[in-house]
């Protein structure tokens, strides 16, 4: 896999993004991709040839390590990455519309036409609610990944000895080794963790764009409430000196 690539088209996220996504960027790809690319690789590399089982039964050693390990740590942990990051893209594909959008009212209406956008990368409107989207999306991805992980490995740990049983063609119970488990426990508690950091990151992004999308309607309407309050005062008052002249003008009689 190409993550230089996956890095580069992600970078033009951080001028859309909040501080809290840039934080998160970062531990993606310094606490998670790096350590995946440099580390992790290498540490389950030999999972499967060094899975040793005490039986020389035909097939047997591969069917209990299918059934300890259904998918592999490293692979999960690579769609994790790949689905975790591609819904940034939603918002780069939502300014990339709203530009194309200015780029043809500008054509049909000329150089000097009332822009459509005061900014194309601003979260108002349909793009606010696209940002949104893709937190609860990223959201969602990374508590699925690490309820897969927790179901399919008790709690992420990886023992020394697993017991074989009643599996075909294995005879009774089998002993298989899992080969440096203690190595292979502290970098999937390592991922754990930094994934745990970025649903952190996360939750509280969507809350500071929950809040301050409250803040600025609350703001708006407390503008337009005070520009009809003082509209409705000056009528009164233009009305109110109308009726003065009016009354001044017209003759009194004098017993």
């Amino acid at each position: 896999m190409d993550w230089k690539t996956l890095q580069a088209l992600l970078s033009g996220v951080n001028k859309y993004s909040t501080a809290f996504s840039r934080i998160w960027l970062s531990m993606v790809f310094i606490f998670r991709v790096l350590v995946y690319v440099v580390a992790a690789e290498k540490v389950w590399g030999d999972e499967q040839k060094d899975f040793d089982c005490n039986t020389r039964q035909p097939g047997c050693t591969n069917v209990c390590f299918d059934h300890f390990f259904p998918v592999s740590h490293i692979r999960l942990w690579a769609l994790q990455l790949i689905f975790v990051t591609c819904p940034s893209f939603l918002v780069i594909m939502h300014v990339a519309y709203r530009e194309d959008r200015e780029r043809k009212n500008r054509e049909k209406n000329g150089e000097n036409c009332p822009k459509l956008y005061s900014n194309t990368g601003k979260k108002h409107g349909g793009l606010w609610w696209t940002y949104l989207f893709s937190l609860i999306f990223k959201l969602i991805i990374e508590i699925l990944f690490l309820y897969l992980l927790h179901k399919m490995w008790d709690s992420f740990d990886l023992p020394r000895l697993v017991k074989c049983s009643n599996v075909d063609p294995c005879p009774n119970t089998v002993d298989c080794y899992i080969a440096r488990p203690t190595e292979k426990r502290v970098f999937t508690y390592f991922m754990v963790g930094a994934s745990s950091v970025c649903i952190v990151f996360t939750v509280c992004e969507i809350f500071y764009l929950i809040f301050k999308r409250v803040v600025r309607e609350a703001s708006n309407w407390g503008k337009t409430t005070k520009s009809s309050i003082n509209y409705s005062k000056a009528s009164t008052c233009h009305c109110h000196v109308k009726s003065e002249e009016k009354d001044k003008s017209q003759p009194r009689c004098v017993a």
